[in-house]
């Protein structure tokens, strides 16, 4: 094979190689752990947030993530309404993480929305599947 063929073929080879790794990173299933609720979330003015109709507040250091699952800054999110995903703080007042969900995920269905329910509902977390008793 002389040179010229070979630089031709290197940006096909490139494309080839970078769609092979894109594809599954689009494809990318979020896992969700037991402790991660589900909720209405409005964000009002950092670290101010509604959730579920309640005042509430996002914690020092809580994370905020997109759609396609990136790190957004919350306070680039005032007057944003979404369905999420989210965990708490070990005081139980204040959410540490967010997802705001995508229309699959928000399809999951039942997910607790109080700690309540997710003690005394059963977890399959192969499926991130809950069932109500």
């Amino acid at each position: 094979m002389n040179t010229t063929y070979r630089c031709a073929a290197r940006p096909l080879i490139a494309a080839i190689l970078a769609l092979g790794l894109v594809a599954p990173a689009a494809a990318q299933l979020r896992a969700f752990s037991q402790n991660t609720l589900r909720g209405a979330i409005v964000f009002g003015e950092y670290p101010t947030i509604v959730l579920n109709g309640k005042s509430r507040t996002l914690s020092p250091g809580s994370r905020v993530r997109n759609q396609q699952n990136m790190i957004v800054i919350a306070a680039t999110l005032t007057g944003a309404k979404a369905v999420v995903n989210y965990t708490l703080d070990t005081t139980g007042e204040q959410l540490r993480d967010v997802w705001i969900l995508t229309p699959d995920e928000a399809a999951k269905r039942p997910w607790p929305a109080t700690v309540e329910e997710a003690r005394t509902w059963l977890y399959d977390p192969a499926s991130m599947t809950w069932t109500k008793p």
